[in-house]
C-alpha cells in the first residue's frame, strides 16, 4: 500500500476509506493533496477489488478549504494551474464509477464542500458545517456542484453573504442526505459502505451512472439512458443471480407469491 503525505487509505474488505489527513492545517486542499486525491480516487476506480469508497478526515474539522497561505506570491498562471488540479480532484471523485460517501463530522468550508459534493451522498454530524466564502475573500468557486445540490436562489445566498449552513439545514435542503448522532457517525457509514459493497457491483455502477446522467436530461432520455443500462446488465452472466437467491421473499421479508417487477 502507498504511503500518501496527505491522506491515509484504509482498507477492509471491498471498501475503502480515504482520510484526508493534514489536521494541523484544518485539512485545508494544498496542491499535494489534489494530486493525491486524483491518484488515489483513479487507482480505486481501476480496482475492481472495490465497491464503495468512503471520504472522510482526521481532526475536527473536514476541510477548511484551499490552502491560502500556499498561494501567496503565486502569480495569475500559478494560481489558474493550481485551481485546475483542485478541480481535477473534485472530478476524479465524481467520476469514480462506484459508490462514494462522504462523512463531514466539521466544517467544510469552500473546496471542503467541493470534496464532500463530489461524492455521491453526505452523511453529516451536528458539527457539521458548510461555507462557500470564495467570493467574500476575492475569488470565485463552489458555483456550480452547489447550486445543483441546493438550489441557485439558497446557492446565491451562501456565496453573497458567507453565511454557513448547519448540518440540519443542509439536510433539509437537500445538500446533506442524513445527520446522524457524532458517537455513531463513523460506525453509521461503515455499515452502510459495506451493506453497498455486499451488493452487485454491476448493477451499483450501473443504477449511479443513470442518475447521474438521468438527472441531466429530459424523462424521455432519461427511461432510454435506464433501458440501456438494463441491456448492459442482462448481457452480463451474474445478472439472475441476486434474483434467485430472494427465492418467493421480496426485499422486505414478505412472501410474494410468485410477483414479478
Amino acid at each position: 500500500m502507498k504511503v500518501w503525505e496527505t491522506l491515509q487509505v484504509e482498507c477492509s474488505d471491498a471498501v475503502v476509506e480515504i482520510v484526508l489527513n493534514r489536521p494541523q492545517q484544518r485539512n485545508a486542499l494544498n496542491a499535494a493533496m489534489c494530486d493525491e486525491l486524483r491518484e488515489c480516487v483513479q487507482a480505486l476506480r481501476d480496482d475492481a477489488t472495490v465497491h464503495c469508497v468512503i471520504v472522510r478526515a482526521n481532526g475536527p474539522v473536514f476541510c477548511a478549504g484551499a490552502d491560502l497561505k500556499e498561494r501567496q506570491g503565486m502569480g495569475p498562471d500559478e494560481v489558474r494551474a493550481r485551481r485546475v488540479k483542485a478541480f481535477a480532484a473534485y472530478d476524479a471523485i465524481e467520476q469514480i464509477g462506484k459508490p462514494c460517501i462522504a462523512l463531514v463530522e466539521g466544517p467544510a468550508i469552500g473546496s471542503g464542500g467541493e470534496i464532500a459534493m463530489a461524492c455521491d451522498f453526505i452523511v453529516a454530524t451536528e458539527a457539521a458545517a458548510f461555507r462557500t466564502p470564495e467570493a467574500l475573500w476575492g475569488t470565485v468557486g463552489a458555483t456550480q456542484r452547489m447550486p445543483r445540490a441546493v438550489g441557485k436562489r439558497l446557492a446565491k445566498d451562501m456565496a453573497f453573504t458567507g453565511r454557513t449552513l448547519g448540518a440540519q439545514e443542509a439536510r433539509e435542503a437537500g445538500l446533506v442526505a442524513r445527520v446522524v448522532p457524532a458517537d455513531e457517525a463513523l460506525e453509521c457509514v461503515r455499515g452502510m459502505a459495506q451493506a453497498i459493497a455486499g451488493a452487485p457491483p454491476l448493477a451499483m455502477h450501473l443504477t449511479k451512472d443513470c442518475i447521474d446522467r438521468g438527472v441531466e436530461t429530459d424523462a424521455a432520455g432519461a427511461l432510454a439512458i435506464e433501458l440501456l443500462a438494463i441491456d448492459t446488465l442482462l448481457q452480463s452472466p451474474d445478472w439472475g443471480k441476486k434474483i434467485a437467491s430472494f427465492g418467493s421473499v421480496d426485499g422486505g421479508g414478505e412472501k410474494t407469491g410468485g410477483r414479478h417487477a
